[in-house]
């Protein structure tokens, strides 16, 4: 069984990080998978930078033109992460835009993968019907799981269409905004939230977007699986250590 459905099925609110591979220096990858993993992280989102990350804030935008300006590419990622699996056991999914994965070859890309451990993919920039026609095949034959987003104006019968093709959690995003622009959540995403898990979807939701402390950690896992936690890990990063990762985990699970 994939690791991220194996994680999925344990009796407990699943906390997710997401960072940019090679910030804030072009070698910090594995030290900050390894020292997540010691502190309780569930499960890790690795950012493969981009020059043109739509859907990122500028907190992470920064941190993914720093990260190229460090010479970070994905052969570099695959080298950092060779012997990964030696060191840790959660699951650690990729997320990036479609054009630096085509252009490394989409086969390829997801063999590599597979080899050095990873799980899955979220890759915002990926239309369903595309996933579906060209690509569910290759990443099915490497056991890799694609991870669809979905947003308050999703409709459901979007929603539907997304959890019948979907195989292990689906990406709720809290907004429509970019990510790290809001702080905590409003009557109206609370109100989202619980329609979404009224849906009764075969698939469960892990929020994403405007998670930065124990309170809206707790919000957003009131009605689903678990949340994620992108730019306010970045900015702790730029002024913390990789040693004191343990600090920013503390403050989301005291």
């Amino acid at each position: 069984m994939n690791r991220i459905n194996t994680k999925l099925q344990e009796n407990k609110k699943l906390l997710s990080i997401y960072f940019t591979a090679g910030y804030p220096n072009t070698n910090d990858t594995a030290s900050i998978i390894q020292e997540l993993e010691k502190n309780g992280v569930d499960m890790i989102e690795i950012g493969l930078p981009f020059s043109d990350p739509l859907a990122d804030g500028p907190t992470i935008q920064e941190s993914s033109t720093i990260a190229i300006k460090n010479g970070m590419t994905s052969a570099r990622l695959f080298e950092q992460l060779k012997d990964i699996r030696k060191t840790v056991s959660i699951p650690l999914i990729v997320m990036g835009y479609f054009n630096p994965m085509m252009q490394y070859g989409m086969e390829k890309f997801c063999q590599t993968c597979a080899e050095i451990g990873i799980d899955g993919f979220i890759i915002p920039d990926l239309p369903l019907n595309v996933y579906e026609n060209e690509y569910k095949d290759i990443f099915e034959k490497y056991n890799l799981k694609n991870i669809f987003l979905i947003t308050p104006q999703t409709s459901n019968e979007r929603i539907k269409q997304i959890d019948a093709l979907s195989d292990s959690f689906i990406y709720m995003v809290s907004s429509a905004a970019v990510t790290g622009s809001q702080s905590g959540f409003q009557s109206e995403q609370l109100d989202y939230f619980k329609r979404i898990a009224q849906l009764n979807l075969k698939n469960p939701q892990i929020i994403g977007f405007g998670i930065k402390d124990e309170e809206t950690f707790l919000q957003a896992t009131q009605y689903q699986k678990g949340a994620i936690i992108g730019s306010a890990f970045i900015t702790f990063l730029k002024n913390n250590t990789i040693d004191s990762i343990k600090n920013f985990i503390d403050l989301i699970r005291k």
